[in-house]
């Protein structure tokens, strides 16, 4: 699997995936997915649970993860595999989520891990109620193709006749069992769908919403109930100092500010940025740009070098070896320009595993050079993966002019938000990066933070 071509694809190709009038799902790069789905079956569903992945990008992830037979996979594959899908599920707006499972529907998808994987999105749903309501039809259809016809509405009869039986949902949901081990009725039940469920009353509930009239009109949920990625909110006016708590403390102390409170301060900030997360097993060298320019002036004075500096702190703590070649002046004393073809050569002579360029963007010393030197490491013999992380004021900055290198893979960032997706895009160009990846998502699967 081609970890860095293939995140890099899922950050950027926006591209919906479709079911044409005959219901065949319609997507431009399942070949794409087949062949990494094929080569790593559990780093290829972790790679869409790294921050900064489309959704249309994760649903296609989550089809093809389930219509994929898990025939000779380890049990603790399949655990994780089951812990993704169900990320993902849930995690997905609705409307992205029922696509897949109508996709499966049509591909005739019935492995076990997909008859689980419906159930707990029809009947386990957090707003499974307001879903039923809005696209009862389509529930319907995808939880008869989990269980099968017969079987689904068998359930479904038993459930309506146990409540009718006693007058309440309540007892209908253990099938009876309050009185007794529930007959045939329940044991059927039991076997062909609570088993599947976790919350054997509630299901029950559920089902018997899904085989009642509907409500005309009913508008379904949008959002997804539990959001891969953190909903936040940033200052409509963006400053030096709202750009994340590491860079803020940075502008302090470049301000002239206390150093015996803010450096405290900032060494919490780093060791809360970086708070579970793993070492990553190589040397990175990081080129620092330290130019004139990444001071800046007036209103977004020291925002640039700051955000800057804060990535360079953040991967200092992940990092096991780690090297910063400065080029431009220092930190607190920018000056003049910055040589960043220069600069890359030195890093190189350090052996890394990865380099990595942190400019704004602007080369005041020999323009292109950087690209030029870039473009000779090839047949020089140098295989050391190099990106370039363009510091920016705000997420619409217009780095279009601002590019040193173009044909070096690049990513921008402006806020210590960034930093999480921008890690593992980062890291993923190396060998050992892989590994910190597949180790940072599971993490996350385990409740951890990324």
């Amino acid at each position: 699997m081609d970890t860095p071509t293939l995140l890099q694809h899922f950050r950027t190709h926006d591209v919906p995936l479709v079911l044409s009038r005959s219901g065949e799902p319609v997507w431009d790069d399942a070949e794409l997915h087949r062949t990494a789905q094929l080569s790593d079956p559990e780093g290829y569903a972790l790679l869409a649970l790294v921050p900064g992945v489309l959704p249309w990008q994760r649903a296609r992830v989550l089809l093809r993860t389930l219509a994929a037979t898990q025939d000779g996979l380890a049990e603790r594959t399949r655990a994780t595999l089951a812990k993704a899908t169900r990320a993902l599920l849930f995690g997905l707006p609705p409307a992205y989520a029922l696509t897949v499972l109508l996709a499966l529907r049509r591909l005739r998808a019935n492995h076990k891990h997909v008859t689980r994987a419906v159930v707990a999105f029809v009947l386990e749903h957090p707003e499974a109620d307001a879903l039923i309501e809005a696209r009862r039809p389509a529930l319907v259809d995808c939880f008869e193709h989990a269980l099968g016809k017969t079987t689904a509405r068998a359930c479904a009869r038993l459930i309506t006749e146990a409540a009718e039986v006693a007058g309440t949902a309540e007892v209908a949901g253990t099938a009876g069992t309050a009185g007794g081990d529930g007959g045939d009725g329940g044991r059927y039940l039991r076997r062909s769908l609570l088993r599947f469920t976790a919350d054997p009353v509630l299901a029950a509930k559920r089902v018997r919403a899904l085989y009642a009239p509907g409500t005309y009109g009913v508008p379904a949920p949008q959002e997804p109930p539990a959001p891969l990625d953190p909903v936040r909110e940033y200052p409509p006016i963006v400053t030096p100092t709202n750009r994340g708590d590491i860079a803020a403390t940075l502008v302090h102390l470049y301000q002239g500010g206390p150093v015996a409170e803010l450096r405290p301060a900032l060494a919490g900030y780093v060791a809360r940025a970086t708070r579970g997360l793993p070492r990553l097993d190589a040397s990175v060298a990081m080129v620092l740009d330290t130019s004139g320019s990444m001071r800046g002036y007036g209103e977004r004075e020291w925002a640039v070098m700051s955000q800057a500096v804060a990535l360079r702190l953040v991967l200092a703590e992940v990092c096991d070896r780690f090297t910063v070649v400065e080029t431009g002046g220092t930190e607190q004393a920018p000056a003049g320009s910055a040589d960043l073809a220069g600069g890359l050569l030195d890093a190189l002579g350090t052996g890394p595993d990865l380099v990595v360029v942190v400019t704004d963007g602007y080369e005041n010393h020999l323009p292109g050079d950087l690209a030029r030197v870039a473009a000779t490491l090839p047949g020089a013999g140098v295989t050391t993966p190099v990106v370039r992380c363009l510091a920016a004021f705000t997420k619409g900055d217009d780095l279009t002019l601002r590019d040193p290198a173009p044909g070096l893979p690049g990513q921008a960032f402006w806020h210590q938000d960034d930093f999480a997706g921008l890690l593992a895009w980062m890291f993923a160009h190396c060998a050992p990066g892989v590994n910190w990846i597949r180790a940072t998502m599971l993490g996350r699967l385990e409740g951890g933070r990324t």
